[in-house]
């Protein structure tokens, strides 16, 4: 564990932003985006252990409208609210 975490501390530590190249910067502007749809992606698509692309799945669509919302507003409270709104609505029409 210790050498894991010094790894990835010295990448941070040692190596000022400015020193990198332009596209190893721009590539790691990325990092974020790709690391959170990694782990969100398995929860709006499975359900229950299977693969579950339909319009009956709330959280596949609530997932969908937060990223167009995402998208168009760059809005992270509105992004939340969009998502989180449209769940609870399909939750309680789709029982």
């Amino acid at each position: 564990m210790a050498l894991t975490y010094a790894t990835r501390l010295s990448f941070i530590a040692f190596v000022k932003a400015e020193r990198l190249p332009p596209g190893m910067r721009r590539a790691l502007r990325y990092v974020p985006p790709a690391v959170l749809a990694a782990l969100a992606l398995p929860d709006l698509v499975f359900a229950d252990g299977s693969l579950l692309l339909s319009p009956a799945n709330p959280r596949l669509l609530a997932g969908l409208l937060a990223a167009i919302v995402a998208w168009r507003t760059r809005n992270l409270w509105l992004t939340i609210g969009a998502g989180m709104g449209l769940f609870f609505l399909l939750g309680q029409i789709l029982g």
